[in-house]
């Protein structure tokens, strides 16, 4: 998604100008077809559609914060694995056991399944087969930045998505970058994806709100010697055993200063050594990358403008359209 440049361009002639307006005008209408997606997408079909999710995510958000990272994260999640296709909200059945909202990255810490079920039915009560799970993924998310950062970011997310028929719990597994990956792993990871470093940057200021389970970082930045802040990590120390279990594995905040707000808190966190896991402290192991820590920690602004557009950017990848997909009547089961 890097802006198109011009090769050649005749000085101080407006006529030229005009005509590589036009021009890079119709290139963005094409991507943007391609992909099937456009802001406003259900304004004749579903015109209440995006108030009804925006008020149902509401309710859970106001009655847990932590929901809203969960639904910044599902559609993450989603996201990376068969694209932005709602596949992360599957059930397993007798045809498929193991679907993605089972495989380790998502289960059991993944959450927002039920806001996602209410704003669909919410949904098809008054637009009936309409609008895609997908979608409602996307909106949701969107809604929960919005209310987690007391309404600051105002994102106009476009749609169009169809819901996937796929989920596979190995394939959430091969494609969800773990905690634990360097800088490189990351930029591999994100580039299969469409996303540039700066979007690894940008996108992991979101580890500025939720919890995450000790079992997700004791091992390879408590157990062994790492960078992190030594006062930190005795406070994580006493609150994480020494080897998590599935019967004993608490959760801490990410972001101990501001855990209830998306905010740029995060980057003053990766700083001070104050992060859980190897990723983010990766983000300080090149000067490029180490100068957008700075940068978003400390003007004014620049993250939440940042992550606007990286948002979309990462809810439009590989979406199905056309016979690629369907418009589920319940999230959980392909029709």
């Amino acid at each position: 998604m890097h802006p198109a440049s011009s090769h050649y361009q005749r000085p101080n002639t407006m006529a030229s100008s005009l005509r590589l307006a036009a021009v890079a005008t119709c290139v963005l209408m094409l991507a943007s077809a391609s992909q099937g997606l456009q802001v406003g997408f259900y304004s004749t079909t579903c015109p209440r559609v995006e108030a009804i999710v925006r008020g149902e995510v509401k309710k859970f958000v106001y009655q847990d914060a932590g929901i809203g990272a969960g639904l910044i994260r599902m559609l993450f999640h989603d996201c990376f694995v068969q694209g932005c296709d709602g596949s992360v909200l599957l059930d397993p059945t007798p045809a498929n056991s193991q679907p993605e909202k089972l495989s380790p990255p998502n289960f059991p810490s993944l959450r927002g399944f039920d806001v996602i079920d209410a704003a669909k039915n919410a949904v098809e009560a008054v637009c009936p087969g309409v609008v895609s799970c997908a979608d409602i993924v996307a909106f949701a998310a969107r809604d929960a930045a919005y209310f987690l950062t007391r309404f600051a970011l105002k994102i106009d997310m476009p749609a169009g998505r169809l819901d996937g028929r796929v989920s596979s719990s190995s394939e959430a597994l091969n494609n969800l970058p773990p905690f634990f990956f360097n800088l490189n792993q990351l930029t591999t990871s994100f580039a299969a994806k469409g996303l540039d470093v700066e979007d690894i940057v940008v996108l992991s200021g979101a580890h500025t709100i939720g919890r995450s389970h000790c079992s997700s970082f004791v091992s390879d930045r408590l157990a062994v010697p790492s960078d992190m802040d030594t006062g930190f990590a005795n406070t994580l120390r006493k609150a994480c055993p020494a080897n998590p279990t599935p019967a004993n594995d608490p959760t801490v905040n990410q972001d101990v200063v501001t855990p209830n707000a998306l905010d740029n808190q995060y980057y003053k966190n990766v700083l001070a050594k104050k992060v859980l896991f190897t990723s983010d402290a990766a983000l300080m192991s090149s000067p490029t990358t180490a100068k957008m820590v700075q940068d978003n920690a400390f003007i004014s602004g620049l993250w939440e403008d940042k992550f606007k557009k990286a948002f979309v950017k990462m809810a439009g990848i590989e979406v199905k359209t056309g016979s690629q997909g369907e418009i589920r009547k319940n999230c959980r089961l392909v029709n």
